[in-house]
């Protein structure tokens, strides 16, 4: 047994095929045996979040289902369950999914497949220390990462040093209020900001309320 319990899940996607998506049973679910997720400095409270599908992931993966990919490298950010990875994975693009979770490398491969869909790239991202692995993109995405106080000033940090000279990042994100520090720390490292409201119900009809923040630099 593996500590937690899980289950199985439709995710639709506008415009695409719905994911077949193993999930955490729910956010009580906790299990850091060899203390893989604290030394990650991931806190009991906060180990079950990335196993969750989260409204904004579910619009991210939207927005990826119908947005111009080219041949960019894209990484996701704090992937969790990799919606947005998934969706991208199957148009072909070139995706890595990151994430400082020690699971959710394991979750990724158990949705792809379930998905059949072949392997994907998977490299950590932990946006307070050095990830030698990952390199730069052309493309950067997330979902609901800024719902910590110290989430602007990471974030901003680890995008300075990922993003490719000529760059793109697209946040998806439910008007948390650490919005405004994360939008000027990525203007004090070279980026634009266009920010579009999000008020469209999810796929299965549920509310939501959120903005797109698409920051550009070169």
């Amino acid at each position: 047994m593996p500590g937690y319990e899980v289950k199985f899940q439709q995710v639709g996607v506008a415009g695409g095929a719905d994911l077949e998506i193993r999930s955490l049973l729910d956010g009580q679910q906790y299990s850091d045996p060899l203390g893989e997720a604290e030394a990650a400095g991931i806190s009991p409270a906060t180990w079950p979040l990335f196993g969750q599908v989260w409204p904004s992931a579910r619009k991210l993966a939207d927005l990826m289902q119908v947005r111009e990919l080219g041949g960019r490298r894209i990484l996701e950010i704090g992937c969790g369950l990799a919606l947005a990875s998934l969706v991208i994975h199957r148009r072909l693009g070139d995706v890595t999914a990151s994430d400082c979770h020690p699971l959710a490398s394991r979750f990724l491969d158990a949705n792809l497949l379930l998905n059949d869909l072949p392997e994907l790239k998977y490299q950590t991202g932990n946006w307070a220390r050095s990830n030698p692995l990952l390199g730069e993109f052309d493309l950067i995405i997330g979902s609901d990462v800024l719902y910590e106080r110290s989430h602007p000033g990471q974030l901003a940090g680890f995008i300075q040093f990922h993003a490719a000279p000529v760059a793109e990042v697209l946040i998806v994100d439910p008007n948390r209020s650490n919005r405004s520090a994360f939008n000027k720390a990525m203007a004090l490292a070279g980026f634009s900001l266009t920010e579009t409201p999000i008020d469209t119900p999810l796929d299965d009809g549920s509310p939501y309320r959120g903005r797109l923040l698409q920051y550009c630099r070169g």
